[in-house]
């Protein structure tokens, strides 16, 4: 089975040759305003004339298709090219694998690279002393990637690549928000700044395949810290998302060396794409606006696409912080999924949503109350796989925001009557700073429909789904929609596997001693919404 050997999979997927499918990409010519969802509740609208009949498994997808058509860029691919990867040994294995057989290019976009991650450094070498063809282009996160310094951080960890190999052949990026300049970065503590705005896409390209994911580029993401991870065989949606971080790359700070203290310098080059975040911070969002609305949105003509007949992959991306104004993709095509399922028409549909940090955006939540669906399942860390428990300073109190607002939503369920529909699982394997303990940072969603026995719609990305995500944060996804059933059973393991250290939680289990709240968590999470910031 593919969930089981990471090594079979990607290997099989290597071994069958494919041909890219034409392009099938398109984009809506109106704007969706930041955290907004207008016009897309017209598809929804679409399945009432059949909304009190149950809908079957073949032809309940078509309701989906003309408005994420429009809503999104998509490719049409073949479900054997999506491999699906289960623990983070076996993401590690992959990665390091495909470093060492790159050709041409190399991309990796990410929140940071663990400043002690000597041996993913040393792969990286080894690729780029093999084969002088090749190039390497990395972007983290300016705040979280220099956060350290002067002391041992990612910048200094990657900057002697770039003396090594030369600027040609190897490009750092740093991200820094638009929206932590003045006062506000100056005394604003760095354990929590990030709370501003962040370069949170998680891509891993290595010339026409793609590994997209939630984990980051560290010890603990490749081994206790659960997470998903696609491999994608396909030079389409490879080649998009390699224009995405490209796109992101030129309005981002330049990594070089230096001899300085810290290791590096961080410049801003002439040749960028728009001024300094920190300089010009509303010239800099009018000018990733005007950079990213056509990446987003690279074919400015609407198509009517046709049924899909193996499976189609929609490019999803929130850049909501820096596009003025916000035509994102990611949370529209959410809320178009969830609208349409409220529809009577799909009470025998379901859907599993998981987010290690549990604070879904509040038009999330009420979206997902309001689907028709049933057995569904919600997944979150317990406190104690949560990567906060146990942290020093203001980020320790974040275990317990969450279980407030896992309290809340459990609260929400009942009384909105959906005890029986909608199940809220915490996901533990051992405790966090314990021998053997592991953390939960998986996000995503899969959609059963009727009739199903297995998923046949599932979005794997970088999102946590929450208002910082949608307001703060630069994410990246896919909404794989597919008729595919072999991949549509790897979409249920990975399901299910997901949930073989969750346990159900009631509001009883909400209300102990040990799970209540105290005063100063509630207090700091006002605090951080008061000056601008999000969870």
């Amino acid at each position: 089975m593919l969930a089981r050997s990471c090594a079979r999979c990607t290997s099989k997927l290597r071994a069958s040759a494919f041909k890219s499918t034409p392009v099938r990409s398109q984009c809506r010519r109106y704007a969706i305003p930041a955290g907004g969802a207008a016009g897309v509740g017209a598809a929804a609208a679409a399945v009432s004339s059949t909304s009190t009949s149950s809908v079957s498994a073949v032809g309940a997808l078509a309701p989906f298709i003309g408005e994420l058509d429009r809503l999104a860029p998509s490719f049409d691919i073949r479900g054997d090219q999506i491999g699906i990867i289960k623990t983070p040994t076996e993401f590690y294995e992959t990665l390091k694998q495909r470093i060492l057989s790159a050709k041409r290019r190399i991309f990796l976009s990410t929140l940071y690279i663990g400043k002690s991650e000597r041996e993913l450094i040393a792969t990286l070498q080894e690729a780029l002393r093999r084969n002088p063809n090749l190039k390497l282009s990395i972007l983290t996160d300016a705040l979280r990637g220099t956060r350290e310094a002067p002391n041992p951080s990612s910048a200094s960890l990657l900057a002697p690549l770039v003396k090594e190999f030369g600027a040609d052949r190897v490009e750092i990026r740093m991200y820094h928000t638009p929206n932590l300049t003045g006062l506000r970065k100056q005394y604003i503590p760095k354990r929590i700044n990030e709370g501003w705005g962040l370069q949170h896409m998680k891509l891993y390209g290595v010339d026409d395949e793609i590994i997209m994911s939630g984990a980051n580029l560290s010890t603990d993401y490749f081994t206790n810290r659960q997470d998903r991870y696609h491999l994608f065989s396909s030079q389409d949606v490879t080649e998009h998302f390699w224009k995405i971080h490209s796109g992101v790359g030129s309005f981002s700070f330049l990594v070089e060396p230096s001899q300085e203290p810290a290791g590096f310098k961080l410049a801003w080059p002439r040749s960028n794409s728009a001024p300094s975040p920190l300089e010009k911070p509303q010239s800099f969002i009018k000018s990733s606006t005007s950079t990213l609305n056509s990446l987003l949105h690279p074919d400015g003509r609407p198509s009517a696409l046709g049924e899909v007949q193996d499976t189609r992959v929609y490019m999803l991306g929130q850049m909501s912080q820096i596009m003025k104004p916000d035509t994102s993709t990611e949370l529209p095509v959410i809320t178009h999924i969830l609208k349409t399922l409220a529809s009577p028409a799909f009470k025998d549909s379901s859907w599993t949503f998981t987010a290690g940090y549990f604070n879904p955006a509040p038009s999330l939540t009420k979206l997902l109350l309001s689907t028709a669906s049933t057995n569904n399942t919600v997944i979150t860390a317990h406190p104690e796989a949560n990567g906060f428990y146990k942290s020093k300073g203001v980020s320790g109190l974040l275990p317990d925001a969450y279980t407030l607002l896992a309290r809340r939503f459990v609260h929400r369920v009942h009384h909105q009557g959906r005890d029986d529909d909608i199940s809220l699982k915490e996901w533990r394997n051992g405790i966090v700073g314990h021998p053997g303990g592991w953390t939960y940072h998986a996000k995503g969603l899969w959609v059963t429909m009727p009739g199903d026995k297995n998923p046949s719609m599932s979005i794997i990305g970088s999102s946590n789904y929450t208002k910082r995500s949608y307001s703060h944060d630069l994410e990246v996804g896919a909404l794989i929609l597919t008729r595919d059933e072999g991949l549509k059973s790897r979409l249920g393991d990975e399901q299910r596997w997901l949930q073989d250290h969750a346990t159900k939680v009631t509001r009883d289990d909400l209300a102990t001693n040990d799970r209540r709240v105290g005063l100063k968590v509630r207090v700091a999470m006002w605090i951080v919404s008061l000056v601008g910031g999000a969870l």
